[in-house]
């Protein structure tokens, strides 16, 4: 009994810390003391990303080497282009990065390209076109910019409805000519 009181008592308790099990149970008291550290980074991250998510919305990445075909893009937020796109999206913002094209109709409220767009383009506030850019096609927006190098063909229109065009044809036909002379 004497000899069970050691095993189990407290001279084991005692030699704890120098023992080979004394490593185990620092673990185990560190890795207590452990979780709410990792807990710490681990709720970082998601606060981090809730408040992105927050900013950005619904996003939609079609990635490199990526061929998206004959389909109707809704209920996103943002959609980014970097490999190849061929459909209809009425959304907030897309963004044609430099290797990437979008071919179709798109009504958007902003458009950041740098890549390639053929289609029907409504940009509701404000289309900007980077100087590896190129925009073709029926393009109607409500304030273009156009970086040096950047291209943009095609029947071109300032505002995005026929109502607006129609209020003001002079000022519509000017926004339109010197949107091309830029090009």
């Amino acid at each position: 009994m004497l000899k069970s009181d050691t095993f189990f008592g407290g001279k084991r308790e005692t030699p704890t810390p120098n023992s080979p099990f004394s490593a185990s149970s620092n673990l185990t008291s560190g890795s207590s003391s452990n979780i709410p550290k990792a807990s710490n980074p681990v709720s970082t991250p998601v606060n981090h990303s809730s408040s992105s998510t927050n900013e950005v919305g619904s996003k939609l990445i079609v990635g490199p080497n990526i061929k998206l075909k004959g389909v109707e893009i809704t209920d996103c937020d943002t959609l980014v282009v970097e490999g190849r796109v061929e459909a209809t999206m009425n959304s907030r913002v897309i963004h044609i990065a430099e290797k990437g094209a979008f071919k179709g109709s798109a009504e958007i409220d902003l458009a950041e390209i740098y890549g390639e767009f053929d289609g029907d383009l409504t940009v509701r506030e404000k289309l900007v076109i980077y100087s590896t850019g190129k925009v073709s096609g029926k393009i109607r927006y409500g304030k273009v910019v156009i970086e040096e190098g950047g291209q943009l063909t095609g029947e071109v229109q300032v505002g995005t409805s026929a109502k607006p065009a129609a209020a003001s044809p002079a000022s519509s036909a000017t926004s339109s000519a010197a949107a091309t002379a830029l090009v």
